[in-house]
């Protein structure tokens, strides 16, 4: 469910009229569009710095270094593939025991593992350790394949996917299905942990999953709710956004903050109607999201919000927002499977 939990007490209602709220958000929406409607969005360049709240902050250092290690991979890349292999939970384990957040198995950290804090030890569970192992990692595959042609970051996620060999006898992404769509989908979810560096190019399904969401307003929240028949309709933050992009073909994790990557994260005066807006008890953790709604323009977000209120608008603008996200098919494909969790 949503990780906003049953109640939810921070929210301020804006004393809006379920009767009233269809001409608001069309005006909303339509003003938020003249403004924005010329954003564009262009390639990265140059230093890539990590998109503010994207990283755990005990890691953001770290990530951003080693991230840097070779000119293969940078911080979002790094940042990608963490995520991917751990979900930022040092203490993972795998049954095939890939260990510790950067997911090594034993025999490949024997050989791969690095001592970055430089403690005197290589600890596989030490987040300082494994990230510059990660770093390490993907530079010494870099190097073995570095006389192919062609993209040397592809190059390198490949050989990370399928091994060195197949990479040098293809001459490239060999042709494997697995090891190909490893390559787009670490490439893409790279781009949700980097900072942009011109405006995000606006979505277009934003509209119409607004006008799912629209539709929706008045309807008592339910924890767990999927819109189900059997739920009466009813809904949880995270449900709501998840079926609003679902009717537009877009498939999101049922977590809120399984949904934080699955696009590019706009500035607070950037956003557009259709962005997802997200709150966290850790503004410097995207662990910690609790919450997440819609954005309609004018500050206003439509939302689930607790256990005995309805779905509504609110705003945006409290103490526990901690950014957005503009929804991608690509994105929202490249996000990993959702990790068993608490609900």
């Amino acid at each position: 469910m949503g990780e906003d939990g049953p109640v939810r007490k921070v929210w301020l209602g804006v004393g809006v009229s379920v009767g009233l709220s269809f001409s608001f958000v069309v005006l909303l929406v339509l003003g938020t569009y003249m403004v924005a409607g010329n954003a564009r969005s262009g390639g990265s360049g140059g230093n890539v710095q990590l998109a503010e709240g994207t990283v755990p902050a005990a890691y953001m250092p770290l990530v951003q270094k080693h991230g840097n290690t070779c000119s293969a991979i940078n911080p979002a890349l790094l940042a990608a593939q963490l995520y991917q292999e751990s979900g930022w939970n040092p203490k993972a384990q795998s049954p095939a025991n890939a260990r510790g957040l950067a997911q090594f198995i034993p025999g490949t950290w024997a050989a791969y593992g690095v001592d970055g804090d430089r403690d005197g030890d290589r600890d596989i569970w030490d987040p300082a350790d494994a990230i510059a192992s990660a770093a390490a990692y993907d530079c010494a595959l870099a190097g073995q394949v570095k006389h192919v042609p062609g993209d040397p970051t592809h190059n390198m996620l490949a050989s990370y996917n399928a091994g060195p060999y197949p990479v040098i006898k293809y001459q490239g992404v060999p042709p494997y299905n697995e090891t190909q769509n490893y390559v787009q989908r670490i490439t893409t979810l790279a781009k949700s942990f980097a900072a942009p560096t011109q405006p995000v190019a606006s979505s277009e399904q934003a509209s119409a999953a607004i006008y799912f969401a629209q539709k929706k307003l008045g309807t008592p929240y339910l924890w767990g709710g999927n819109g189900t028949a059997a739920q009466g309709g009813r809904f949880d933050c995270s449900g709501l956004t998840k079926a609003a992009y679902a009717s537009v073909g877009i498939e999101l994790p049922r977590v809120a903050n399984d949904q934080w990557n699955a696009g590019l994260h706009p500035n607070r005066n950037e956003l557009q109607p259709g962005d997802l807006v997200f709150f966290a008890h850790d503004l410097q953790d995207p662990r910690s999201i609790h919450h997440v709604g819609i954005y309609v323009g004018g500050g206003k977000m439509i939302n689930a919000p607790y256990t005995g209120a309805v779905i509504r608008f609110d705003d945006i603008d409290t103490p526990d927002y901690i950014g957005a996200t503009r929804v991608t098919e690509d994105g929202a494909k490249a996000l990993p499977a959702p990790r068993d969790r608490a609900a």
